[in-house]
């Protein structure tokens, strides 16, 4: 094995140990307690990120370098008992707990009016009649189109990508009166967001997909390559797919995978929920960098974690719930728990009679179509084989 691949676990503890030893013996003592709590923690965090990187199983990625999957998944579980020790603390405290990381947390989001006029071209305000569309028009809409692209190469289908996308959206609508920024106006949701920013996404996503699928891939190492101009290339390559896998789902082609993708779609929507909620209910801005640390981690953890599922689904021989699956689906419980602990009057507010129509439509039309392709049609095909025995066996 080369020196680039190999997991370096000595070196990286004689480092360790290294800076133990010098904050120890070496370093003159702060008596701030804050800063020595903090940089405490901070080691704490460090050393489980280190020992997690070297000594850990390599996961079903491996380029850039393994090293960064296991990184993802210590991460990962880091991430998560963080999360556990704020479900043990009160909505204040939690809240007060952020602003030992950021000063400027802790108090309340100011009040936007998120919907506003929907008009596109506004005949009362000649000077900018745009006004209301340049509004929308920030950093977020870019946001959602990377957003999707990188759904788009975790899920890796078309059907998937656009079921998540639409029912996103309908859940927007449906909890516009639990969340003030879900409130948005009817061209916002439909053309900007699904049709334009996730739709272009998720086609540039598949399209990148396609790509990857029909790419030659034939790995040297960088040594035995005479250019420098091949050398460079190679050193790009590092940062592409080993190889890649096409996902066949095949929702329909049993119960258990069919049963499977609506949980993993409901996943999917828990995860972008909770992105909301909680940063309304913890008080921190949409901008802020601890939003884009979890969207961060989420995007690498989900891509293993997709990837660790359909090899369940798929491979017989896979016996065992993948590691980087086991704690995501952790991150997520918890997530909600957390949610449903600090704010149980808006999570719980009733639903709009109206919403509950449609989605007990939905929900009843789910389980009649499953009803009906897993047993009544399977029934009515039996019959019919029979039938026809029954005549081949009377002549």
């Amino acid at each position: 094995m080369s020196f680039f691949w190999r997991a370096h676990t000595i070196t990286c503890l004689v480092i360790a140990m290294s800076y133990l030893f010098y904050i120890a013996l070496v370093e003159q003592p702060s008596e701030d307690s804050s800063y020595n709590t903090k940089r405490g923690l901070l080691a704490c965090a460090g050393f489980l990120l280190v020992f997690g990187m070297t000594q850990t199983p390599d996961g079903v990625f491996v380029r850039p370098h393994p090293a960064l999957w296991r990184f993802v998944l210590c991460f990962s579980l880091l991430y998560e008992i963080v999360l556990i020790y704020i479900l043990f603390q009160t909505v204040d405290d939690a809240r007060q707990l952020l602003k030992t990381i950021d000063p400027s947390l802790g108090v309340p989001l100011p009040d936007k009016d998120y919907g506003g006029t929907c008009r596109i071209y506004d005949w009362d305000n000649p000077e900018d009649p745009f006004y209301a569309f340049k509004d929308k028009m920030d950093i977020f809409v870019v946001s959602h189109v990377i957003g999707w692209w990188l759904k788009a190469l975790i899920l890796r289908d078309y059907w998937f990508c656009m079921v998540t996308s639409i029912g996103f959206e309908l859940l927007e609508y449906s909890l516009a009166h639990q969340l003030p920024n879900f409130s948005e106006c009817w061209w916002d949701h439909w053309v900007l967001d699904a049709l334009i920013c996730n739709g272009g996404g998720i086609y540039m996503g598949m399209k990148t997909c396609e790509y990857l699928k029909i790419k030659p891939y034939n790995w040297r190492g960088m040594w035995t390559i005479p250019t420098v101009r091949g050398k460079i290339m190679r050193v790009l390559g590092q940062f592409t797919p080993h190889d890649w896998l096409e996902f066949d789902w095949r929702p329909t082609a049993s119960l258990k995978r069919w049963l499977a993708t609506l949980l993993i779609t409901c996943f999917l929507l828990l995860v972008d929920l909770g992105t909301f909620y909680l940063k309304f209910i913890l008080w921190i801005p949409p901008p802020h960098f601890l939003c884009g640390i979890r969207l961060f981690l989420f995007f690498p953890a989900c891509g293993v974690a997709v990837r660790e599922t359909f090899e369940y689904l798929d491979n017989r021989e896979c016996k065992k719930f993948g590691r980087q699956s086991w704690i995501l689906t952790a991150i997520v419980v918890t997530e909600i728990l957390i949610v449903l602990k600090f704010d149980w009057k808006t999570a719980t507010k009733p639903l709009p009679f109206h919403i509950v129509l449609v989605w007990t439509m939905i929900a009843v039309g789910v389980v009649l179509w499953t009803i009906y392709h897993f047993w009544f049609k399977r029934f009515i095909l039996w019959g019919q084989r029979k039938n026809v025995q029954l005549v081949k066996n009377d002549k």
